[in-house]
Order: C-alpha cells, then structure tokens, then sequence
C-alpha cells in the first residue's frame, strides 16, 4: 500500500473509531427530538468548519468549492442515511432495524469490487463476513429475531439506509480532487434540512446544560470530524479495506456503553469480540498479502 493510501486509510479508520461514541452521546440526549438532534449536532459541525475556512483566509475558502453534483451526493447521502435509519428505528423493533442497518460495511465491499483496479480477495471476504456475524450477535444478542410483515416500512428504510451509504461512500471517490474541507458546506446543508425536518414532524425541546455539551461534542467527532476523515479515507485509502474494518464501529460502541454503565456485559459480547478480530485480521492480511 502506498503511503498517501495508507495515511486515507488510517483516516477512515479514525472515522470508524469516532463513530463508535455516536451511540453513547446520543443516550445522553435522551429526550430530545432525534432530528433537533441531528440538525443541532450538524450545525456545530457546519460552523467549525466555516471558522477553520475563515482563519484560512482565501485558501480556506477556496477549499469549499466543489462541483454541484460532489455537493449534492454529500448532502443527499448524509441527510438521507441519518433521515432514514430514524424512519427506521421509528417504523420496526431497533434490533432488527439496527441490523439490517449494518449491511452497509458489508455492502461497501460489494460495491469496492466494481471500481476500476480493486480486486477483493477471498479472505478478506471471510473476514468482513465474520464482521457481519459479529454484529448480528451484539444486535440480537445471541437471541431469535422476530421478524413482522407490520414493521415492513421499517426494514425497507434501514436497508435503504445502508445502501445510501455504501454507495456514498464508493461514488465519493469520482470526487478525489475535491477537498475534503468542503464537507463543510454538506454539513450546513443537513443542519437546515434537519431543521426543516424537525420543525415539520417534531416539538422543539430545550437541551439541558449537559445534552449542550454532549451536541457540541457530537459535532465535533462523530458528525464533524469524522466525515471529514471518512470523506479522505474513501477518495484516496483501501476503500475494501475500510469497509471491512468499519464493523468495528458495533463492537467499539458496545464496549463504551458497557464501561459507562449503560448496558450489561454478557458472554455474547466476547464471542462478537473474537470474531471481529479474527475477521479483521483475516481482511488486512489479505490486503497486505495483496
């Protein structure tokens, strides 16, 4: 792997690790509205950008432009993924909903295999799979899924979701020369759509003093940063790679709600664990094999 791919790489991964706080956070923000939510967090992460441009001066503003359609495949996905998951959560049981929600590293890797020069060894698809079945034990953990024609609605909408964001983030990459920077402009572009959203479909509640912290934490990692970084890792890293690895999102955020108190550590969790890291052992291997 070549150093600049290697160092995208490394991006993404941060990514996925930043990811992993998104649910801790959001328990923090319990009560409040899911898309004042997602508009506040966005808004944070928006106007951090716009200082960074502005301290810049002409560079960092000519960091923002970009093409309408890089623009436009940004915002949609961004907006859409989040926008659906909650229709998602909202229309059938959250185990379920969140499972069918984690297709979407699988299905990076599926459609990685189309782009021009990636080739997907035969391990690395072991392992992401044993990434997938990592995933289905915390989410169901360990026990039967129930699955109802009533809460169809909800299905289609979180596989959806994953599908918006695996192709997001393969097609992110006919857009390399564009800076990463400007996913600041699709961050402001979600915040207002959040807010329309949530002016339209939801009664405004006043955070508390802590959940204000939380949101600004919120966008400053996982819905700032971590787009940032995840938008470098999928124009110019192993984008197969990344996928892969991205089912360590799951794992990572179990184990912070468990050492938080939030939910109780079970036998389940260790087995997910080891399949994880068998599976992502088996997925760089191959890559470096490769």
């Amino acid at each position: 792997m070549e150093p600049t791919t290697r160092k995208a790489t490394v991006a993404g991964l941060l990514a996925i690790l930043l990811w992993s706080s998104l649910a801790l956070l959001t328990v923090a923000t319990e009560g409040l509205p899911p898309f004042q939510v997602l508009a506040t967090a966005f808004a944070v992460a928006g106007t951090l950008g716009l200082l960074r441009a502005g301290l810049r001066g002409r560079a960092g503003r000519a960091e923002l432009r970009q093409p309408a359609a890089a623009l436009a495949l940004s915002t949609a996905a961004l907006f859409g993924y989040h926008a659906l998951y909650f229709i998602a959560l909202k229309r059938a049981p959250a185990v379920e909903a969140n499972l069918l929600n984690y297709m979407w590293p699988l299905l990076i890797v599926v459609f990685a295999g189309f782009l021009p020069g990636v080739r997907i060894a035969p391990l690395q698809w072991a392992g992401t799979l044993m990434g997938l079945a990592a995933a289905i034990l915390l989410v169901t953990g360990g026990r039967r899924l129930s699955v109802s024609a009533q809460h169809l609605p909800g299905y289609l909408a979180a596989i959806t979701a994953a599908l918006v964001w695996a192709a997001y983030s393969v097609l992110n990459r006919r857009y390399a020369q564009v800076p990463s920077a400007a996913i600041t402009v699709a961050c402001l572009g979600v915040a207002v759509l959040g807010a329309l959203a949530h002016l339209l479909f939801e009664r405004s509640v006043a955070p508390t003093p802590v959940q204000w912290g939380v949101l600004v934490l919120m966008g400053i990692g996982p819905t700032g940063a971590a787009f940032w970084l995840w938008d470098t890792g999928t124009k110019r890293g192993d984008i197969a790679l990344l996928g892969s690895l991205s089912y360590l999102a799951p794992l990572l955020s179990t184990v912070l709600l468990v050492l938080s108190g939030r939910t109780q550590p079970h036998p389940v969790q260790a087995a997910a664990l080891a399949l994880l890291l068998a599976g992502a052992w088996l997925s760089t291997h191959s890559r470096r094999a490769g």
